[in-house]
């Protein structure tokens, strides 16, 4: 019995669809029959060859997947076949089967989509752990999140917004994308390929500066954005999306006793994982709830998985672009 896989057999090349055999199970892992699987930047990156964990050829890319459980092994004991479930892995989910450990697997709540939920782990983990755990956002502080309209800024401000209680402004490159991150909660959005950033940021706080930066795009924006902290402010690295990794001139953090911090989810598997845990465990819980409500921006089926790429890699994508394996 095999199942059907987006597979990297080059290293910045088209992927491959292709048949693979069904591996064995052992006594701690489960086979999910994947329904859909997220498309991040960092399975991009890992295809080119260029992300900090390197596969083996060949593999197939995917960190996180909703789908339901289709077998398990003789000491599972957190599911059942048939269960609802949102899974995170290395790679590999951008199929339609992946097989996991148990540990890495939350059951779907009633009434949460298998879509929404194939939104939530990168995203919503990251938002979560950037906005609670490193930055520990107050209710009534100003949050500045850069490219605000993808789909890791919407989830910080859908949290910062509707968990949060705090006000934020939404930066990004275009006037469409700015106006995304207004629809969903900002209170303020700044075209920074026409507008200064941190002058802009100064007008909109009344000269205090933002409480918090959440900053994905590096390069001269990020130097803006540490610019634009008001005192004891606190600027949080989610990555760098513009392809620029910036130096911190130390000075910026004294003047103001501003810090500088950096979040990577997935070392969080490995240094802590109740925390990694319980951000997948809030996100489900707030879905449920209606608090939060994830932007799908594009639906692929799994034979387009390379025009899904292109748009990420062309900057067209607004919110998260999932990958259909149905």
């Amino acid at each position: 019995r095999g199942y059907r896989a987006a597979l990297c057999t080059e290293l910045a090349r088209p992927l491959l669809l292709r048949e693979l055999p069904a591996p064995a199970l052992q006594p701690h892992q489960v086979r999910v029959g994947v329904h859909y699987c997220g498309l991040n930047f960092a399975d991009i990156l890992a295809c080119q060859g260029l992300y900090q964990e390197k596969h083996a050829l060949p593999f197939t890319p995917g960190m996180e997947f909703s789908g339901t459980v289709l077998e398990i092994g003789e000491n599972v004991s957190t599911v059942k076949e048939g269960c609802r479930v949102v899974g995170v892995t290395g790679s590999a989910a951008m199929a339609e089967e992946c097989v996991v450990d148990q540990k890495m697997l939350w059951q779907v709540p009633e009434g949460v989509s298998h879509e929404d939920t194939a939104a939530l782990p990168v995203t919503y983990g990251t938002a979560t752990l950037v906005l609670h755990h490193r930055a520990r956002l107050q209710p009534g502080e100003t949050v500045l999140v850069t490219a605000g309209a993808g789909a890791t800024g919407l989830a910080v401000i859908d949290l910062a917004v509707n968990i949060f209680k705090a006000k934020v402004i939404a930066a990004a490159g275009s006037d469409a994308k700015c106006e995304l991150a207004l629809q969903r909660g900002a209170s303020h959005s700044i075209n920074y390929s026409r507008s200064n950033l941190r002058d802009e940021v100064k007008r909109l706080t009344g000269g205090a500066g933002a409480n918090v930066a959440v900053e994905a795009v590096g390069g001269d924006i990020f130097k803006a954005a540490l610019q634009s902290l008001a005192w004891e402010g606190r600027i949080v690295v989610m990555g760098f999306a513009g392809g620029k990794i910036p130096s911190i001139p130390a000075n910026l953090l004294l003047l103001k006793n501003v810090s500088a911090m950096g979040v990577y989810l997935s070392r969080y598997q490995e240094e802590n994982f109740p925390v990694f845990s319980s951000t997948m465990s809030s996100a489900l819980q707030y879905c449920q709830e209606g608090k939060i409500h994830p932007h799908i921006g594009a639906v692929f089926k799994l034979e387009e998985v390379n025009e899904a790429f292109n748009h990420v890699l062309q900057r067209k994508s607004t919110g998260k672009v999932i990958i259909s394996m149905k």
